[in-house]
C-alpha cells in the first residue's frame, strides 16, 4: 500500500487552523462576533454603516451583556449618540437575545491614532438622468395648477419619475 504524499509540505492555511477556535470562542460568549463585522451594513442599515463601524466587543465578568464599541468621526458622534438605543435593539434582534447591553462610541480606534483612521463610505448625490423634453413639459403641466410651491415641485418630481419609468418599460 502506497503512502499518500502531502501537497502542502507541512503547511496549513491559517483559516483552517483557526476557524474552529474562533467559532468556539465566539460561541462561548453567546454569539459570533464575526457576523457583526461581516454583516454590519445589513444590521445597522446603510445610513449608520456609512458613518460608523464596529471596532470592538468586550464582555463583562459573567460573559453576557457585552459592550459594542463603534468608531465614528467627530462630526457624526452626536448623531450616532442619539441612535444608540435603536442600534442596540437592531443588533440584539439579529442574535435573538440581549447580547449587547451597551453601545459605546469612540472617535479613535483602540489600536491607536495612526491605525485608527476612520474610512467611511461617503454618499454621493445621485445625478439625475437627462429626461426627454416632452416628459419634463408633461410633468410641469400636470403640476401647474398647484399653488403651493413645495407641493408643486414634489409633484413635478413624482411625475417625472413616473413618466420616465413608463417610457423605459
Amino acid at each position: 500500500m502506497a503512502e499518500r504524499k502531502s501537497t502542502t509540505r507541512g503547511f496549513k492555511r491559517t483559516a483552517s487552523v483557526l476557524s474552529d477556535r474562533i467559532r468556539k470562542a465566539g460561541e462561548s460568549r453567546g454569539f459570533a462576533v464575526s457576523r457583526l463585522l461581516t454583516h454590519w451594513a445589513e444590521i445597522a442599515g446603510p445610513d449608520v454603516a456609512g458613518i460608523a463601524r464596529p471596532v470592538n466587543v468586550t464582555y463583562g465578568r459573567g460573559g453576557f451583556g457585552a459592550t459594542l464599541t463603534l468608531l465614528t468621526t467627530g462630526a457624526q458622534a452626536p448623531m450616532l449618540e442619539m441612535q444608540k438605543e435603536a442600534l442596540r435593539t437592531k443588533v440584539n434582534a439579529v442574535y435573538g437575545y440581549n447580547a449587547i447591553s451597551r453601545v459605546r462610541i469612540t472617535q479613535t480606534a483602540a489600536t491607536g491614532f495612526a491605525e485608527g483612521q476612520a474610512l467611511f463610505q461617503t454618499r454621493t448625490p445621485a445625478s439625475e438622468p437627462t429626461l426627454a423634453p416632452e416628459i419634463l413639459a408633461s410633468a410641469s403641466q400636470a403640476a401647474s395648477p398647484i399653488e403651493n410651491d413645495d407641493l408643486r415641485q414634489a409633484l413635478e418630481r413624482l411625475g417625472r419619475n413616473v413618466l420616465s419609468k413608463s417610457k423605459h418599460q
